[in-house]
């Protein structure tokens, strides 16, 4: 496969039974094969996207000292600031070339999962950064889950079974800036190659060339959304739980052409995570005779640790 395919929401969310199951095959049929849709149809409107971008742009254009001290020692970087450079891909010793903020899970008070997630970190120069942060974050929740729901039902689960995994789970919205480079790179790029730890990303703000992904035949493709679309990709967990038939899909962020080095670059992945004791041991359905199973038992918050660890954001 060398194109992105892209699909509608609108037909999974439709009362006709045969354009529901046209977008559980479509969506299916590419996330065995390339791992990656794009989306229309999802639950983002054109002025709350706009305002987001406002409000992201404001925050990384304060200055350093002001970011810094929104970076939170001792939580991994789960929320609030992540300064430049700081997270590097499996395996890179070179730093990704970016900064970035996470907006994550608002649970409630009395959730047995309160006390787990670390609290969002508020920003007090910009007024409603936090807001819109917010509203981003339950539009993108809730898209995601209808997009699960089609995978449950192409797995042969019930619709349902992901719901209560992703309440309250411990998914985490990535507002991302590429500064303008200022020097050779020396081997780092935006985002080194990776796979996406998480059950699926949600991405904004893929229009413009950079994000690429490897087909399983080990060439790079672009991967570039219409302005209405969000660019969904299946990240590990997932992969995981279908025994691999569901494919995590290498990508990377390129770096520009020199001419476009002083441009910045903006984007916003949404990763959806389940509850972390959530069991990520392969679904019965995903095992027979030529697919063995591939994978340990492990729950999820075990799984993230794991990779937290190995990307440098945890000791």
């Amino acid at each position: 496969m060398n194109k992105i395919p892209s699909v509608n929401l609108a037909d999974f969310l439709s009362d006709d039974e045969s354009r529901k199951q046209k977008f559980i095959d479509e969506i299916g049929h590419a996330y065995e094969n390339i791992g990656f849709v794009a989306l229309k149809g999802h639950f983002l409107d054109d002025n709350l996207v706009d305002n987001l971008y406002k409000e992201i742009k404001n925050f990384f254009n304060l200055p350093t000292e002001v970011k810094e001290k929104y970076e939170i020692p001792g939580i991994g970087g789960q929320r609030g600031y992540v300064s430049f450079g700081k997270e590097s891909a499996k395996g890179k010793k070179e730093g990704d070339l970016k900064e970035f903020w996470h907006f994550g899970q608002y649970v409630d008070k009395d959730s047995k999962y309160a006390n787990e997630y670390p609290e969002n970190v508020i920003v007090e120069e910009l007024e409603n950064f936090n807001k819109i942060g917010k509203e981003t974050y339950q539009m993108l929740e809730k898209t995601a889950k209808y997009v699960l729901r089609s995978l449950a039902l192409h797995l042969g689960l019930e619709e349902t079974y992901f719901d209560n995994y992703i309440k309250n789970g411990n998914s985490i919205l990535r507002p991302i800036h590429y500064p303008p480079i200022e020097t050779e790179p020396k081997g780092a790029e935006r985002a080194a190659a990776h796979g996406d730890i998480n059950l699926i990303t949600l991405l904004m703000g893929a229009q413009g060339k950079g994000l690429q992904v490897q087909n399983h035949e080990g060439e790079w493709i672009d991967a570039m959304a219409e302005p209405d679309e969000l660019m969904i990709n299946v990240g590990d967990m997932l992969s995981r739980h279908s025994n691999n038939k569901l494919k995590s899909t290498i990508h990377r962020v390129t770096n520009p052409p020199k001419e476009l080095w002083g441009t910045s670059r903006y984007s916003i992945p949404f990763f959806m995570h389940p509850v972390s004791d959530m069991k990520l041991d392969v679904l019965e359905n995903c095992i027979d005779e030529d697919n063995p199973k591939k994978f340990e038992d492990i729950t999820a918050g075990e799984f993230l640790d794991e990779r937290l660890k190995e990307l440098g954001l945890k000791k």
